[in-house]
């Protein structure tokens, strides 16, 4: 009998979570998938917005991983600037075979050396980054550079992992997951893009993530003086 696929979500204080729980939804149901929840410390993390995930394994007891998912959100910073958080991002990393994120979880893949010379999506507030870390940013929703996928921000998430499974299980089975989980996006406005929405809007988000732009530059500066 062959193992299942053991898919590992890296998670850290702080995340977006549905950056975590958009793409778990859709992997969880892959067929013979093997879902593993971990952090530095493993038992409790609380995200972004207060939501408390618990239950959670030390990425040091993690021997491997065919697929690595690491979500984006305000605590990358912190977690980036942590050597052994990323040393076992690396680890786990090197050793599978699909190395996957959502939003500014490509900046901690970057930083990892797992995206060097890798076409690689991320936030848009924050895609300029990945280049100072030695990939190559790409602006479309999802990213796919051999057996690397990463994407947008957010409710990227959700296509990109999308975009695993039928890679990994076949395109009906990713379109069984896309009707389980009744994902037919029809939003109310036409401003989930920069591109789409009003200068105004543009210039308000810009705004509201500015000190986090800044606190990212900082951060890979710092890491590229250490190293």
């Amino acid at each position: 009998m062959s193992e299942p696929f053991r898919i590992v979500f890296i998670l850290y204080p702080r995340l977006t979570q549905l950056d975590f729980t958009g793409p778990y939804e859709v992997l969880a149901r892959m067929p013979d998938a093997e879902v593993v929840l971990a952090s530095k410390d493993g038992g409790s993390i609380v995200s972004e917005t207060g939501l408390i995930l618990g239950g959670l394994r030390c990425l040091a007891d993690i021997e491997r991983a065919d697929l690595i998912m690491v979500p984006g959100g305000p605590g990358q910073t912190e977690a980036m600037l942590d050597p052994d958080f990323m040393a076992e991002v690396k680890r786990l990393g090197q050793g599978a075979r699909y190395v996957t994120s959502v939003c500014t979880g490509s900046l901690i893949l970057a930083a990892a050396g797992l995206l060097a010379g890798k076409r690689a999506g991320s936030h848009w507030a924050y895609r300029d980054l990945l280049a100072a870390l030695g990939a190559i940013p790409d602006p479309a929703r999802v990213v796919r550079d051999g057996d690397t996928f990463t994407g947008g921000g957010v409710t990227a998430g959700i296509d990109i992992a999308l975009t695993i499974v039928a890679d990994i299980a076949g395109e009906e089975t990713a379109k069984m997951i896309q009707l389980m989980i009744e994902y037919a996006p029809a939003p109310p406005f036409n401003s989930g893009r920069p591109e789409t929405a009003s200068p105004e809007t543009v210039n308000a988000v810009k705004t509201r993530f500015a000190a986090f732009a800044e606190q990212r530059r900082e951060a890979i500066q710092r890491m590229r003086q250490r190293a």
